[in-house]
């Protein structure tokens, strides 16, 4: 069967971390107050020069390095990002140039923490259509820049950094590796729990992240296990067959109370919170890139992605390895 096989990844971060006993510097709050209610112990925050682009460049960069490939090699880029470095062009096409592989299909992929799974599906699928051999799909954001660094609410919750994964389309046997199933979702009716009050259309502003977050948590919970077990229940496996669960690093409670919904052990799920925070769409390959470097993830195992972000969206993943 034709599939679409992780070959490489890589990660991106920026050059400062900041801690939370330096964010209570400047804002009403503490690390006692942070971590009991996240999880989240530091967050990396872009500096002068540091952009989306530039982040992305990064992680591409090593995740072509870990696959052993090329620029000439790469056909298709596609990058999910709620913070791109322009309105438009794509800040696809920009790592694109970077990295000296134009002249093939780039662009991006908008549905925020969710965005780096519908940015592997929709790669997946043109892929196994025969419109390229090999993809960069990448997850970076610089979510620091749409911050309200006032509201000690949200401010503390987000990160900035990029992860990327090299995909490659190959006829494996039953039971290889590849992209086995993909589920996704999207309920637009609760626009206003997670948001951005600006934009070019509506008020000609970038604006700032604006959030419910017990409204969230509830409907992160319930989503996510729903979808996780959907995505099991058509590709014919079960709780028990998964190896790593690699989450979206939003909260360390939303990330415990879908384990125990699924009935999964903390150990199999890949934790980055504590020291990311939350990266949007980078999380999951962020946390994916960490798995694999320090030898969790193996070959052979079956890893399942899961995320829920803004907009509603959701949705979950299941790869051979």
């Amino acid at each position: 069967m034709i599939r679409s096989v992780i070959i490489g990844s890589g990660s991106a971060l920026p050059g400062r971390a900041v801690t939370n006993a330096e964010l209570a510097e400047r804002v009403d709050t503490s690390d006692e107050w942070i971590v009991e209610r996240t999880g989240i112990r530091q967050r990396y925050i872009a500096g002068e020069g540091e952009t989306t682009s530039t982040l992305a460049t990064k992680a591409a960069e090593k995740a072509m390095e870990a696959a052993g490939v090329a620029a000439k090699d790469i056909d298709l880029i596609v990058l999910a990002t709620a913070t791109p470095d322009q309105t438009f062009p794509a800040t696809a096409t920009q790592v694109q140039h970077n990295l000296g592989c134009n002249g093939g299909i780039a662009f991006d992929v908008a549905a925020v923490c969710s965005g780096f799974l519908y940015a592997m599906a929709t790669a997946d699928s043109m892929l196994r259509t025969g419109m390229g051999k090999r993809a960069l799909v990448i997850g970076a954001e610089t979510f620091s820049r749409i911050l309200d660094w006032e509201d000690r609410t949200t401010c503390v919750l987000f990160g900035d950094g990029a992860g990327a994964l090299v995909l490659e389309v190959q006829d494996v046997d039953d039971g290889g590796p590849g992209i086995i199933d993909t589920k996704l979702h999207a309920d637009g009716a609760h626009n206003q729990l997670l948001y951005v009050d600006g934009g070019p259309s509506s008020t000609g502003t970038v604006g700032k992240l604006r959030m419910k977050g017990r409204e969230v948590f509830r409907h992160a919970v319930v989503n996510l296990a729903d979808v996780l077990k959907e995505a099991l229940a058509s590709s014919g496996f079960t709780p028990g067959d998964i190896d790593w669960v690699v989450p979206h690093q939003a909260n360390a409670r939303i990330l415990d109370a879908t384990a125990r919904k699924l009935g999964l052990p903390a150990e199999k799920v890949i934790v980055t919170v504590d020291q990311h925070a939350n990266t949007s769409a980078a999380s999951v390959p962020l946390a994916f890139d960490v798995g694999i470097r320090d030898g969790r993830i193996k070959k052979g195992d079956l890893v399942m992605f899961e995320a829920m972000g803004g907009g509603f969206t959701w949705g979950a993943s299941l790869v051979r390895m």
